[in-house]
């Protein structure tokens, strides 16, 4: 199979010396599928943004193609990788753009929507109704496409993954981890960290575009709080390392989906201590602790700290959970299943995205 990949943010993620650009979790998610294809055998090439590397530069058997910031300059670099199968994720007007580029030259398109149930974008609609098969992560997704009108099927997340480190091993006892934003509420990891003052808190996350002022306002309150380590922006393999060497997972947001940081912490048998319980895993899986209210989050953060047994029982769980329903070849399956059924000439394709891809 011959399949680009349009993740503008994955250079970040695929290429160390690139790694201090921002990268959020779909640029994890198709980075962490491309190099699973990769390794069995698969061609594949992105197009990403340009930071200044050559174009055509290679990482991993990986062969990158660089776009510049016009939509031609986007179609050259799809154009240039020439592949069989395009895939794009949580990309809404680039959707648009990509199912247009895969018409025009009678390519086959797989789009994964976005988390969550929010409705898709006039943009997002547009590519999403052209591809031959759209990918949703989870029920809820496939549910707000199905309000569409748009035939979805559900693949799930890959993770990074470690050989989980012993409680004692751990040098850090509360782990926050997110973008710098407002709905992510830094503010609660902050007052965690004065009200455990004997608990090491770690805060890393740099500001997203439009929230510098946030987070010039949180770093200048955590100098004040001397348990608190604020690291700021880092690159995804120093962000993907303070998971294993954290006891526990912090989670302050009021209504998140599931974050890729979530799955990064379980995977490494760090428990999640957080106010929303996305589709209810945590409680039903006991993946950690969920706090009714933010003044709950310290004691539930403490009952997992201070009781050895009930960590080390969390832990493990943890570590089985994600191991039966994230491993590897497990969620490749649908993805290859999806793949296959586009290149085939799936039933969605007809009259939507093009002639067959040979024809």
């Amino acid at each position: 199979m011959k399949i680009c990949f349009l993740g503008l943010d994955n250079l970040a993620v695929l290429a160390p010396q690139y790694g201090r650009h921002p990268a959020g979790g779909e640029a994890v998610q198709q980075t962490l599928l491309a190099r699973a294809l990769a390794r069995r055998g698969h061609e594949v090439s992105m197009v990403v943004a340009d930071l200044g590397q050559p174009d055509g530069a290679q990482w991993e058997r990986m062969r990158t193609w660089k776009a510049a910031a016009s939509w031609r300059g986007l179609w050259a670099a799809l154009a240039r990788a020439d592949a069989e199968l395009y895939y794009a994720s949580g990309a809404g007007a680039q959707a648009g753009l990509l199912a247009l580029f895969c018409a025009r030259r009678r390519r086959r398109l797989v789009l994964r929507a976005p988390a969550g149930a929010q409705r898709p974008s006039r943009l997002q609609r547009f590519g999403l109704r052209r591809a031959h098969a759209v990918l949703v992560p989870g029920a809820a997704g496939q549910r707000a496409l199905a309000g569409e009108r748009l035939p979805s099927r559900v693949a799930g997340t890959l993770v990074d993954g470690d050989a989980p480190a012993a409680a004692a091993a751990r040098d850090i006892d509360v782990l926050w981890t997110s973008p710098m934003r407002g709905p992510a509420r830094p503010d609660r990891a902050l007052s965690l960290a004065r009200r455990l003052p004997r608990a090491r808190v770690h805060m890393a996350g740099g500001p997203l575009a439009g929230d510098e002022a946030l987070f010039r306002v949180m770093r200048h309150m955590a100098g004040d709080i001397p348990n608190l380590s604020f690291l700021g922006p880092l690159e995804y393999r120093e962000a993907i390392a303070l998971h294993g060497r954290a006891k526990l997972l912090l989670g302050t947001g009021d209504d998140e989906g599931l974050p890729q940081s979530y799955l990064q912490a379980w995977a490494r048998g760090a428990p999640v201590a957080a106010l929303a319980d996305p589709g209810g895993v945590i409680a039903r899986e006991g993946l950690g602790v969920v706090a009714a209210a933010p003044c709950a989050l310290v004691d539930a953060a403490r009952a997992l700290l201070e009781d050895e047994a009930a960590w080390r029982a969390a832990s493990a769980r943890c570590t089985r959970f994600m191991a039966r329903e994230y491993g590897e070849a497990r969620v490749l399956r649908d993805y290859l299943a999806a793949f296959e059924d586009a290149l085939g000439g799936g039933a969605r394709s007809a009259g939507r995205g093009g002639a067959p891809l040979h024809a």
